[in-house]
């Protein structure tokens, strides 16, 4: 079995679409627009800059012109997103839209959520988050408390949210939500999905502070919000099956590869043998989750091809940040970034899914388990 699939072939019009992205890149820095952070498409939140790269055409690359955006491929759309990560430039704004949304809505959402939602996730008038985990469940989706129940016209929606990444930013929340009893043979069944206004009566947004002050996740209180037939997402009941498959747009792409890539090019001047070893793992990530990215522009499955790159490319920015941090240095910019690189790094192996459930995943598919 090809845990990953095979690389696509070198196509000159991406090479000149990532030249372009790095001569924007340069002109923003150089105009003062922003400084390279870590974690950028969590905590780099720029609206100005968001707007920018929407002029360019470069949000909602991969929706359908009939729908509003730009009817490009993933492959081009994953040379945008890698350029921008590496810089480190303020992507949190439109990320989880662009990103996980997009693609679901395309998939599953009827045909009047996606001329409403989609335009306005391509010209970045719509933000969304992610209503998936929930207290003390960890990373088992299948102890999801929250519930809906049916009313006239609708559902309404009760339970807690937390680590809601850009939750106090966005317009909408993808809920996923218990829609009927825990069945003991199959505690995947029963999920679904639902679109919620996070503007509506009985929806609470309360920021989750980082102990570094920073504050980009939130806890998402839902206290019986009615949410109307329209905005249910896909099938009732087939929630699982939907997400599983929106996990394989988020645990794939180059930001499970280069969270700490400013720490790592903070680093590539000073002597230490770990430096060139991280380079190298960072090379052949690159080739792996272009690889993926290559599978979904075929149209192909790459939902254990996106766990395998989501485990190793996680460990590998934890490993960025740790080698970083064991450096000695003077200089207070760089030890700003480690810091951060640092501060950030717990999360890493956790969100998206924990490595520990992944290995479990890839290890079924490979008949291990």
């Amino acid at each position: 079995m090809r845990l990953i699939p095979p690389a696509p072939d070198p196509d000159d019009g991406l090479i000149r679409l990532r030249g372009e992205v790095r001569d924007f890149v340069a002109e923003q820095r150089a105009a003062g627009s922003f400084s390279p952070t870590v974690d950028c498409w969590m905590t780099g939140v720029d609206l100005d800059f968001t707007r920018a790269l929407v002029e360019r055409g470069w949000i909602g690359m991969t929706i359908p012109v009939e729908y509003g955006g730009h009817g490009r491929t993933f492959m081009e759309r994953f040379v945008v997103t890698e350029e921008l990560l590496a810089a480190g430039a303020p992507v949190a704004a439109h990320w989880i839209a662009d990103r996980q949304m997009a693609p679901s809505i395309l998939k599953y959402g009827t045909e009047a959520q996606k001329r409403e939602f989609l335009p306005r996730i391509a010209d970045a008038t719509c933000l969304w988050a992610i209503g998936m985990s929930e207290p003390d469940s960890g990373s088992d989706l299948a102890s999801v408390r929250t519930r809906a129940a049916r009313v006239d016209g609708g559902w309404r929606i009760a339970g807690t949210k937390v680590w809601t990444s850009g939750a106090h930013l966005a317009q909408r929340l993808m809920t996923l939500a218990r829609t009927a009893p825990v069945d003991p043979s199959d505690r995947h069944a029963g999920l679904s999905q639902f679109i919620v206004d996070l503007a509506a009566p009985g929806v609470t947004v309360r920021p989750i502070v980082s102990m570094n002050g920073a504050h980009h996740f939130n806890e998402v209180i839902l206290d019986d919000v009615l949410v109307p037939d329209d905005m249910v997402f896909g099938e009732i009941g087939r929630g699982w099956q939907q997400v599983t498959s929106e996990l394989s747009f988020e645990r794939s792409g180059p930001e499970r590869v280069l969270s700490t890539f400013p720490v790592l090019q903070a680093c590539v001047d000073r002597p230490d043998a770990s430096v060139g070893a991280l380079v190298a793992r960072v090379a052949g990530l690159h080739q792996m989750s272009e690889s993926v990215a290559g599978a979904l522009s075929r149209g192909e499955s790459a939902n254990i091809p996106a766990a395998v790159v989501k485990v190793l490319g996680t460990a590998a920015e934890g490993d960025i940040a740790d080698a970083a941090d064991l450096l000695s240095d003077d200089d207070p910019a760089f030890a700003a970034v480690v810091a951060r690189g640092v501060d950030q790094l717990p999360g890493f192996t956790i969100r998206g899914g924990s490595s520990e459930v992944l290995h479990g995943v890839i290890a079924r598919e490979l008949g291990l388990r």
